[in-house]
């Protein structure tokens, strides 16, 4: 499961991404709108920010806007931004691999199983953008895997 963290980050994202093009959102707004506490939601932005997911204007009508047009930013980047890897097991993560100390990667059944289910997972957040976020988006493919 994806962590709260990423979960909100992702609902905020896609509220971000239905205002494209309108001007920056306050940060009140987003919390208000996709029930996300305030302080959380500060630092979460925060990070996305940083990561030129997002922008931010300071002043009388600022807030946050998408760095991006929405159909740019893959799902998969910005769930490693928020949350880390998308693998089940460090040993099979590309980007926070790390090996389990128990684990005979060679032989291990279990590492070959979530990497199949990491590629699976893969294939469709990197389909996927934050225009796919939007509520109300019937764009969405039922049935990709």
């Amino acid at each position: 499961m994806i962590s709260k963290k990423t979960q909100y980050g992702l609902k905020a994202l896609g509220y971000l991404a239905a205002q494209y093009g309108k001007g920056p959102v306050l940060i009140a707004d987003i919390a208000e709108k996709k029930k996300i506490p305030i302080k959380f939601l500060e630092s979460i932005l925060l990070l996305l920010k940083q990561n030129n997911v997002l922008e931010s204007k300071k002043g009388k009508g600022g807030g946050y806007f998408l760095a991006n047009a929405p159909k740019k930013t893959n799902l998969a980047a910005v769930i490693r931004i928020i949350g880390g890897p998308i693998a089940m097991l460090p040993c099979v993560s590309l980007n926070f691999y790390t090996k389990c100390e128990d684990c005979d990667e060679v032989n291990c059944g279990l590492r070959r199983v979530m990497a199949i289910t990491r590629d699976a997972t893969l294939k469709v957040l990197e389909k996927k953008t934050l225009h796919d976020l939007i509520d109300g988006c019937v764009e969405m493919e039922i049935g990709v895997i």
